[in-house]
């Protein structure tokens, strides 16, 4: 029996042994929870978030660059036709038009800067931005103002972040004024500035040619699902206010087949001096000789109809408002509002919709200077098959031999620079054509012709 209680309490010992054994092991162990708690290296969502593209909110602040108040002006709708104009009156102030039509391009604008990474940096012996610090201010066209904030935007937060850049959409009139002024660095401009305003007010003035644009007729007609057709006859009726219905013969026998309403044609012009308004009258001068005789092309014209609407912007928005209306805008402002493309016919008798493809076709064949102050040229109505007839260049203007800041005119031009390059690739993605070869060139040895105190204040690749 006593040998029976001893084998009973050496067996109690060794199960207590084994168990103090088995919790020591498993105090010692890692948690079994652990494996599953997220590891701290949080920085995988930073990985993939946009760069913080915000200057598309840059257009509707305002820029320090006020150095006119006529930027600021709030161009009041004007109206050759009173029964038209009272019969659409909308409010066509520069804030308002302007703000309502950047909500609607301001979506492909943020889409464009937020798809921006980091430039990589340039391998050894390749050209690459300075950093410097400068603050550089610029106004003029509306036309390449949704690209020119893009640039800004991905420029001075991602490429150099010592460069302050503004740029306020004033149209290209207002641009011109502010640069010969010397109120600005640099100015945007649809159109050149006249040889004879060259030689007398800003001899030194060199136009960059930074992008292509098509300019289109925006027309608002409820109910029509197909894309409308215009000849060049038929925009030129409906602008000297001949053509007043939208079932008019002459616009039926561009739209075959299609049921066009028995309603009033309300025409929309820009009322502020336009680069746009340049381009489109350019055009129609070209195709008119009626036109060209009687209200003749440039930044502004006496027009014989309508109503007016600052800026590019307020065109898109007062548009989207009238039923029945007719303006005409750059294609991006259309493609933001969510209007289709129509189709135009060309000096080839074709019909062709202002796609990339057919706005470049516009500037095949352009004669360039060797004159680097010479750059500016009328791309309308081109003879190319596939040409959109109403298209042209649109500029930077900046100063050959008067910049005084060296610094300045270094970030000046590098920024330009890197837009000739670079910048090039978000062109398509806001509805603008990227310049031709041989014109981007020309454009790149223009800008390295600047010069301070007869010093270059750029040299780099022409590639």
């Amino acid at each position: 029996m006593r040998m029976v209680s001893r084998r009973i309490t050496l067996a109690l010992m060794s199960l207590m042994m084994v168990s103090a054994f088995v919790l020591s092991a498993c105090a010692g162990a890692a948690p079994a929870v652990e494996p599953t708690k997220a590891p701290e290296a949080t920085m995988a969502p930073q990985a993939t978030m946009a760069p913080e593209a915000t200057a598309t909110t840059e257009p509707t602040k305002a820029p320090e660059a006020t150095a006119t108040t006529e930027p600021t002006k709030a161009p009041e709708a004007t109206a050759t036709t009173a029964a038209v104009a009272t019969e659409t009156a909308v409010p066509a102030t520069a804030t308002v038009a302007a703000t309502m039509a950047a909500t609607k391009t301001v979506a492909a604008t943020k889409a464009v800067a937020a798809t921006a990474t980091t430039a990589p940096a340039a391998p050894t012996g390749e050209w690459a931005p300075r950093q410097l610090t400068a603050t550089l201010r610029g106004s003029g066209a509306s036309f390449p103002n949704p690209l020119y904030q893009v640039w800004i935007s991905v420029y001075t937060k991602n490429i150099v972040p010592g460069v302050k850049l503004s740029y306020q959409s004033v149209g290209s009139g207002q641009g011109q004024k502010d640069f010969i002024a010397y109120l600005t660095d640099f100015g945007g401009s649809d159109s050149a500035v006249s040889s004879s305003r060259v030689a007398s007010e800003a001899p030194d003035a060199i136009h960059i040619p930074t992008v292509l644009g098509g300019v289109m007729p925006m027309y608002n007609l409820p109910g029509l699902t197909a894309p409308m057709r215009f000849s060049a006859e038929t925009l030129v009726g409906i602008y000297m206010g001949e053509i007043k219905k939208w079932n008019d013969d002459r616009i039926a026998a561009d739209n075959p087949g299609v049921s066009l309403p028995d309603q009033e044609i309300t025409v929309v012009y820009r009322s502020d001096s336009s680069g746009t308004t340049s381009i489109w009258t350019d055009y129609l001068a070209k195709v008119s000789g009626t036109w060209k005789s009687s209200y003749g092309s440039g930044n502004t014209v006496k027009w014989p109809v309508g109503i007016g609407a600052p800026g590019n912007a307020g065109v898109s928005s007062t548009v989207q408002k009238t039923d029945g209306s007719i303006g005409y805008v750059e294609v991006g402002y259309a493609l933001g509002a969510g209007f289709t493309l129509p189709y135009v016919k060309n000096a080839a008798g074709n019909y062709v919709q202002p796609l990339l493809a057919n706005v470049s076709a516009a500037a095949a064949g352009v004669k360039i200077s060797s004159d680097v102050q010479k750059l500016a040229s009328s791309i309308t109505n081109g003879s190319d098959a596939q040409a959109f007839p109403i298209a042209g260049f649109t500029y930077m203007l900046v100063r050959k031999s008067t910049y005084t800041d060296v610094t300045k005119a270094q970030a000046l031009s590098d920024f330009i620079y890197w837009g000739l390059t670079e910048g090039q690739g978000a062109a398509n993605r806001l509805g603008y054509a990227p310049l031709p070869e041989a014109m981007r060139k020309a454009a790149m040895t223009a800008l390295m012709s600047v010069r301070v105190n007869g010093q270059a204040v750029l040299e780099a690749p022409v590639k």
